[in-house]
């Protein structure tokens, strides 16, 4: 760690270097004035040398918003999430909280300053400066804001998290889009003699992820059996880099039981794989290899599967996004009295409750349907109906 001493005065500037910024990747550099002897002031270099080795990159009292949000970006963010998520979150930051609200010393960030950003961002938010943000993106900032202010809370470096006072907009429901039965089969037959037949149909047979079936091995599937295993994803970062990582959740890390009809499909997409590469003079694919993948046998970009899917949509009379094979899969599911608890293991939901909360709406006649197997469960008890007379006797008139 490089530090440095200049005079200045009667005093000395000290500068510490700390790093780029992962921002501007610009470098950065601690920097304070000590008042006396140069003794004095290679003691204090030496202290801030060693804070900045252990992570300390200025002092609280100094720090601000857009300081603290850089710091939890690298040393918290890049280390606990997923790589397209701190991707996502540095966006927000770099884009939106850092220009609007950055400038704060962090201790004296109020929840008006909050609430402000959030008012001024639904009104010209946009960083293309062509409007708002929507709700909805509004209640990704406020997120990502307070789990970055409950770490400063948990550090001593605020006593309480300012956005848990301020309240973002409510954010807008968003219409899920589903296939019926009739829909789903006229989309398959649309994507026929495609590439990507074998992807959409086991998409919408498992209501696995875009990015889950993309990072899927041949290994992590019994035809014989019949079932699949998700233990990884597959995401595309800005600069095209192709990144695997752990499933979204610990749930979501699941085995998933292969319908007969998908099973028959799987296996006539490998024999198609095959013949692919034997006549480009490659192996046959291998348990290593991706099911779901180029000709060569290398990744395809999950951008690629949007557009053939859209297209292929565009052609069933369809418009939706490739998403809407999963949303399809829970809600035939649920439609045909499948269990909720196993929809959402299936799904790879963090909880039952949100595989209701996000389904159970499109599926009509549950509420009518469970009145109905309440009446069933009691059918031995009859309501009494009460003659006019005894009525009158109970002074009803």
């Amino acid at each position: 760690m490089k530090g440095y001493i200049e005079q200045r005065g009667k005093g000395f500037r000290l500068m510490v270097y700390t790093g780029r910024d992962p921002i501007t990747g610009k470098k950065r550099y601690r920097t304070e004035t000590v008042r006396g002897t140069k003794r004095q002031a290679q003691k204090r270099l030496a202290e801030i040398v060693t804070e900045v080795s252990r992570g300390v990159l200025i002092q609280p009292s100094r720090m601000t918003l857009r300081d603290y949000l850089l710091h939890w970006l690298e040393d918290y963010a890049r280390v606990n999430v997923r790589p397209n998520t701190y991707q996502r979150y540095e966006e927000i930051c770099r884009l939106h909280l850092i220009p609007a609200l950055g400038g704060i010393p962090l201790k004296e960030l109020q929840p008006a300053h909050i609430q402000g950003y959030y008012s001024r961002a639904q009104a010209e938010g946009r960083h293309d400066g062509k409007g708002g943000l929507s709700k909805r993106t509004i209640n990704h900032h406020h997120r990502l804001l307070s789990e970055a202010l409950k770490h400063a809370v948990k550090q001593g470096l605020v006593v309480r998290n300012a956005a848990e006072a301020a309240t973002p907009p409510r954010a807008e429901h968003v219409e899920i889009k589903t296939l019926d039965k009739a829909g789903l089969d006229q989309l398959l037959e649309a994507s026929r003699g495609t590439p990507y037949y074998a992807l959409f149909y086991t998409a919408a047979y498992t209501g696995c992820r875009r990015s889950e079936l993309l990072a899927l091995t041949w290994e992590r599937i019994d035809l014989d059996i019949g079932f699949l295993e998700v233990v990884e994803s597959l995401h595309q970062l800005r600069n095209k880099e192709i990144v695997f990582s752990p499933p979204k959740s610990r749930r979501s890390r699941r085995r998933i039981s292969l319908p007969p009809s998908l099973a028959i499909a799987l296996r006539e997409h490998k024999a198609w794989q095959a013949s692919i590469r034997e006549q480009m003079g490659l192996p046959p694919p291998g348990p290593k290899d991706l099911v779901f993948s180029k000709p060569d046998g290398s990744y395809i970009p999950p951008n690629t599967i949007t557009s053939a899917f859209r297209h292929v949509a565009q052609k069933a009379g369809f418009n939706g996004s490739f998403h809407s094979l999963r949303h399809t899969h829970a809600t035939l599911l649920l439609e045909r009295n499948v269990h909720p608890k196993v929809v959402s293991e299936r799904l790879g939901h963090a909880t039952v409750a949100l595989t209701l909360d996000t389904y159970s709406h499109k599926v009509p006649g549950l509420d009518e349907a469970a009145a109905l197997e309440f009446d069933k469960a009691l059918e031995t008890h009859r309501p009494t109906i009460l003659s006019e007379e005894e009525i009158r006797q109970l002074g009803f008139e």
